[in-house]
């Protein structure tokens, strides 16, 4: 009858094997917390001897409680780390007894007995495996073990302590710097920066200021007009002059010249206008690159300040694994400071270039409109010398017109006087010859050629002479009268031509030529 103390084996088989079991002091490997074990029921197997019944399995001797804890419980020692130790025997389980030929384990003059195997259990307890050397050699062995294994186990937690300090400390000191260094990168990024921003603000007040000299060209490209408009009106207007009037003078040649100026003018300042909207084109690019550096280096500073604040106890922190392995960057120190560098030089360049664009509009500014007011005031002279010039001419014509007036109505008078004088010679033609036909009458010999006959036919061819020349010259004065008609029509026609051609001159083009219009005329450019 098998009882829960006691294990029977059947007869020959191999005893138990006891390696999996725990040593006393050892930590378990397993703590049961269910009841006590349950009855088994094994082969029944021949009894040894009353001695076996007070054989105990295990030490009674009590393990200490922290021995007795589960291996679960104890955070010291990680089943990863540790095995559970297996016993290897060094003596096969089937022998009886060990070699006797070993001088350790020399028994007794037993040694030569040969103990038929019939009851194994017998045997086992009568002839046992190891001698009292053995077990002191087994318990030395321990010791000293324990002793080798405690002292690799200082010394490992001694250098582990040391190597945690060093370790802490080289942390610490590369963490220190790091941060170091993200204050030195600060301190160039925040450099660079604010050199950025000082050229970007010199560049838009560079921009802004050729804007401005712009549209003051544009202004006086536009303005220029003006005076194009009033020439060119002139020109017209000069056209409508009449007969000989319509002369190439130099009124005429001078606003030709200031038309061709004016043209010249305004296709430079278009010229100048184009190059100023490529030089601004060229700001604004500068402008552009000078503003996404800068802002790349204001979020740079961000990030470079956000990670230079943080510390260990800081919120946020995390692991990223495998962020080490990853090199995104594009440059090194000196390809960054020499990018921000060419971008300075490339806006201070730009601004340059502006500033010499600004320069060259205010001097083409200038001189376009000294030029136009030159030659509009010499346009102004030519005009006003010969509006003085037809006023003479004018005034002579009507002195001439005038007298020929006066001597129309003298001629007149003449005429009408040769007329009465003709016409008065008829009586005393009409006498002589009345005489002479009445003394034709006289009879015979009275028919005398006497001094009164000899005078009143002189009297006849006098007075016949007279009239004769009396109408020749009332055919020259009828002429001179008709020359004189003749004049006076050219003269009253040329008096009109001449009041046409000062009207032309003197109201409609130096009336609209008493300004000149375009203000202001020189401009001085900051």
């Amino acid at each position: 009858m098998a009882t829960c103390g006691s294990v029977t084996q059947p007869q020959g088989a191999p005893p138990p094997n006891f390696g999996n079991m725990d040593y006393l002091g050892a930590t378990q490997n397993a703590t049961y917390t269910t009841g006590p074990r349950q009855c088994t029921q094994f082969t029944p197997l021949p009894s040894i001897g009353n001695m076996q019944r007070s054989y105990k399995a295990y030490d009674t001797y009590p393990a200490p409680t922290p021995m007795r804890q589960s291996l679960t419980t104890l955070p010291w020692r990680p089943s990863t780390y540790y095995q559970s130790a297996k016993v290897n025997p060094c003596t096969a389980i089937g022998r009886s007894m060990p070699d006797p030929s070993s001088a350790r384990t020399q028994l007794t003059e037993l040694d030569s007995l040969k103990v038929p195997p019939v009851f194994a259990a017998a045997r086992n307890a009568l002839y046992t495996r190891f001698t009292h050397n053995d077990w002191l050699a087994s318990n030395q062995g321990n010791y000293l073990a324990s002793d080798r294994v405690r002292g690799g186990a200082e010394r490992l937690r001694f250098d582990t302590t040391r190597l945690a300090k060093e370790y802490d400390d080289k942390t610490k000191r590369t963490q220190s710097d790091v941060n170091k260094r993200l204050g030195e990168r600060l301190g160039d990024i925040n450099f660079w920066r604010t050199e950025l921003i000082h050229e970007l603000d010199s560049m838009i007040t560079e921009t802004n200021a050729l804007n401005e000299a712009k549209r003051i060209l544009e202004k006086n490209l536009a303005e220029s007009e003006n005076p194009l408009h009033i020439s060119q009106e002139c020109l017209y207007n000069r056209e409508k002059r009449q007969s000989i009037d319509l002369v190439h003078d130099l009124p005429e040649k001078d606003l030709i010249r200031e038309v061709d100026l004016i043209k010249r003018c305004q296709e430079k300042m278009r010229n100048t206008i184009d190059r100023a909207n490529v030089q601004l084109g060229l700001n604004r690019a500068a402008q552009h690159e000078l503003e996404r550096d800068s802002g790349d280096k204001f979020i740079a500073e961000n990030l470079d300040n956000t990670s230079h604040m943080l510390r260990n106890s800081s919120r946020g922190i995390a692991y990223h694994d495998g962020v080490h392995r990853i090199d995104n960057t594009i440059s090194v120190p000196e390809t960054w400071a020499k990018y921000s560098n060419d971008n300075i030089q490339r806006s201070q360049a730009e601004r340059a270039a502006s500033k010499n664009m600004r320069n060259e509009i205010e001097c083409v500014i200038n001189t376009c409109n000294n030029e136009m007011w030159q030659m509009w005031n010499t346009v102004n002279t030519a005009l006003s010398n010969r509006i003085q010039e037809t006023t003479d001419a004018r005034n002579k014509i009507q002195t001439h017109l005038n007298r020929t007036l006066q001597e129309i109505f003298d001629m007149e008078k003449n005429v009408e006087l040769l007329k009465k004088s003709i016409h008065d010679k008829e009586a005393p033609m009409q006498v002589a010859q009345t005489r002479l036909d009445t003394r034709l009458r006289r009879p015979n010999v009275e028919q005398c050629r006497d001094a009164v006959h000899t005078r009143l036919v002189e009297e006849v061819g006098e007075i016949t002479d007279t009239v004769d020349h009396l109408q020749h010259r009332l055919r020259e004065a009828e002429n001179a009268l008709q020359a004189l008609l003749r004049t006076k029509g050219a003269l009253e026609q040329d008096l009109t031509i001449k009041n046409n051609t000062l009207f032309i001159d003197r109201e409609k083009c130096m009336a609209m030529r008493k300004t000149f219009p375009m203000s202001p005329r020189l401009v001085a450019l900051g």
